[in-house]
């Protein structure tokens, strides 16, 4: 079920559109090497301090740059993190979406469906979104699974069921089966791992990488999943059926990177790459479209409202 779309041609100049929907190779790869810059600094505060709070800092920012990194993928799937063609799906996959070990190509086909069908009963992600409001204490619930890694561990676990195939093939096609859907995956994450042999820190690994992709990354993934779609006003209203939320700049370093707040912006207008949504967000104000946006002032008053659903009364004894 298609929902219907805006049409910015009724608002916008030819200029202004050109504006926001220009492609940069030069800052799509910037988003990219920021990204691994980060990870590489806060590996290096752990090694040349370590302590327990700088382990925590370390797994907190480089969980943060993971999802960051999922977000460029996320990009690039609409074709737009860079200009070139090439350049936009060979960067997107070894550097963006293999590591933290997911597929930009697969992954494209799958998200296309959710813009096309938004909050609607075939949306694809629309489980992420239906269940709420819920209890702060099954938050809480979701919260610790998430940091504990017992959401990353089942998802990881399904991910490596589905790559070896269905009952019934022999060895040999479930070895392919699972190469061919996670030889990236499997290649990238060894050259991280013999890089950082080659450094002295192969367990750097597991403490940098392995830990911040099944336990930070969890949590701010839900987060954001929360704030994209869950409660919003009206599903069937494309400036209302998803959500930007404004974050300060500590936010966007450790819960919302690359202007991932920016989703209204990004449903309205798919086809504008994120280092072009704060500008589009500032257009969309300047043509009076403010009150018609899902806008939250912060993060806490998004989770506010998903928590929203009260305890159950008590059973009588």
């Amino acid at each position: 079920m298609n929902v219907e779309r805006f049409d910015p041609t009724t608002c916008f100049t030819p200029e202004e559109m050109a504006a926001v929907r220009a492609r940069s190779d030069v800052t799509g790869l910037l988003c990219v090497a920021h990204g691994w810059i980060v990870i590489g600094c806060a590996m290096a505060l752990y090694a040349l301090w370590p302590n327990p709070l700088t382990f925590l800092a370390a797994v907190v920012i480089i969980g943060s740059r993971q999802l960051g990194l999922a977000i460029l993928m996320h990009d690039a799937a609409h074709g737009v993190l860079m200009r070139t063609h090439w350049l936009n799906e060979w960067v997107s996959q070894w550097f963006c979406a293999y590591p933290v070990g997911a597929d930009t190509i697969s992954y494209r086909h799958y998200h296309l469906k959710h813009h096309r069908s938004t909050q609607q009963p075939d949306d694809p992600d629309l489980g992420l979104s239906a269940p709420f409001p819920i209890t702060r204490a099954s938050y809480r619930r979701k919260f610790i699974r998430d940091i504990t890694g017992q959401t990353g561990f089942k998802q990881r676990k399904f991910q490596f069921q589905r790559a070896w195939g269905e009952k019934g093939l022999t060895f040999a096609q479930h070895v392919s089966s699972f190469w061919n859907k996670l030889g990236g995956v499997l290649t990238t994450n060894f050259i991280l791992l013999a890089i950082l042999t080659a450094l002295g820190k192969p367990h750097y690994y597991l403490m940098f990488w392995l830990l911040p992709n099944m336990t930070w990354q969890m949590v701010i993934t839900r987060i954001r999943n929360i704030a994209e779609h869950a409660v919003v006003p009206d599903n069937n209203d494309v400036f209302r059926n998803a959500r930007t939320t404004y974050a300060s700049w500590w936010v966007r370093a450790l819960i919302a990177p690359y202007w991932v707040n920016y989703h209204v912006d990004h449903h309205l207008l798919f086809y504008v790459p994120c280092y072009n949504l704060p500008r589009l967000h500032g257009m969309l104000l300047a043509k009076g479209f403010g009150e018609r946006l899902e806008i939250r002032a912060n993060y806490r008053d998004v989770l506010t409202q998903a928590m929203s659903k009260p305890e159950p009364a008590p059973q009588p004894a």
